[in-house]
């Protein structure tokens, strides 16, 4: 059975940076394209960032330009999410996910889903 498992999340200042991580299990994962997906109180899940099979392509929401960067290991098994200058508005829970299509920015275009960790900025 596949398993994403996120870690990383909790609370910082804004301004701060954080770096959330997600590790697959039972995937092929060289195989997948990976993203992040957010869920803020009160909203629909929203796409942040995806990254092809190899790393060498990445897409990102307007809102993670130029702040997020997302990253993978394919030796790991593991993609990255580092996120800098964060913003009260960056509050939400984050997701990884697996598809084997890139890039796909629609939730339900995804296959493989984690649990999600908490990301809390402060004012």
């Amino acid at each position: 059975q596949v398993q994403l498992v996120e870690s990383g999340g909790g609370l910082v200042q804004a301004g701060g940076s954080l770096r959330l991580s997600c590790a697959a299990s039972e995937l092929s994962f060289s195989s997948y394209p990976m993203a992040w997906f957010r869920r803020a109180p009160g909203k629909d899940r929203e796409f942040v960032a995806a990254i092809n099979w190899t790393g060498t392509r990445t897409y990102y929401a307007d809102s993670a330009k130029g702040r997020f960067t997302i990253s993978r290991d394919n030796a790991k098994a593991t993609v990255y999410l580092q996120m800098n200058s964060l913003k009260p508005e960056d509050t939400a829970v984050y997701y990884c996910a697996a598809d084997a299509s890139y890039p796909r920015l629609r939730p339900n275009e995804y296959d493989y889903w984690g649990q999600g960790t908490q990301v809390t900025v402060s004012s």
